[in-house]
């Protein structure tokens, strides 16, 4: 069996607030560790359960976090940026599975560093009318390819989430989020074997599943005018409110990568302060 690990920064062990999971700080260097800590005990948990073959792709920021000659020796490791799938790269490789860890809940929503692909810019993301975390965006995506969620990780309000999206996978709650920045939260050593035990569970229900091919729209909210206006330029993207873009696409695949490129623009098209 081969299962491919998405993993973000954001819902790992112990992160609360930015300097945890913005490179080149010191909290970054520290929680750099916590995050690789994680993905080994799913890593583990994933191997003990059946898995023959685990690809990890460094979904976070940079995609440069985890400690590769930290991680656990049977796994490969996709990073950097630029991936035509972003944080699914690999999903299309013929995995059995894939886990979702330390991912968060989405933008406009409460959850410890809530967030849709852009920190701040974006205030709501819909898919086929639906509000839409990264988690959900990338289970649909995931279901293009025939690929069962089997896992989630992240704050409490990431696995009320999922349970929405994937309502067969496991959450393992992290933390709890009191506010965007601020959390109770489990020590290293419980979190690891919570999600070891997770992961191994998960594999029970571990296998390609029938392909599920449709056409999507996805609607972003930005926090100023300009965005809506900057995304707009693109030529299947309609500008529908003084802040709101939508647009449509015949599959998921092609949905996510006109996502990317409309966050793009948006991230672009914002200048200091007053962005």
């Amino acid at each position: 069996m081969r299962i491919l690990i998405s993993a973000d920064m954001e819902g790992a062990t112990g992160v609360t607030w930015t300097d945890d999971v913005v490179p080149g700080t010191a909290q970054w260097q520290r929680f750099r560790r916590l995050f690789t800590e994680d993905v080994n005990a799913t890593i583990a948990g994933l191997h003990h359960g059946g898995a023959t073959d685990v690809l990890v792709n460094e979904a976070h920021s940079s995609q440069r976090n985890l400690l590769l000659e930290d991680l656990d020796a049977r796994v490969r490791m996709l990073t950097g940026r630029h991936k035509p799938l972003s944080m699914m790269q690999g999903v299309e490789s013929g995995v059995d599975g894939v886990a979702f860890i330390g991912y968060h809940a989405g933008a406009g929503e409460d959850g410890v560093l809530a967030h849709t692909y852009l920190e701040n810019q974006i205030t709501g993301v819909w898919l086929d009318g639906v509000p839409a975390s990264e988690g959900r965006l990338n289970s649909v995506l995931a279901a293009e390819y025939g690929v069962p969620v089997l896992m989630v990780s992240g704050d409490d309000k990431t696995c009320e989430d999922a349970r929405d999206y994937a309502p067969d996978a496991i959450g393992v709650a992290v933390k709890e989020c009191v506010s965007r920045y601020a959390a109770i939260c489990i020590p290293p050593e419980r979190t690891s074997a919570m999600l070891r035990l997770a992961a191994e569970r998960a594999m029970a229900r571990a296998g390609r599943t029938e392909p599920q091919v449709a056409p999507h729209r996805i609607e972003v909210e930005f926090d100023a005018t300009h965005l809506a206006q900057a995304a707009a330029v693109v030529p299947t993207v309609e500008q529908t409110g003084i802040r709101k873009i939508g647009f449509e696409a015949p599959d998921m695949t092609g949905a996510m990568k006109a996502f990317k490129v409309v966050t793009a623009i948006a991230a672009g098209a914002v200048q200091g302060s007053y962005g």
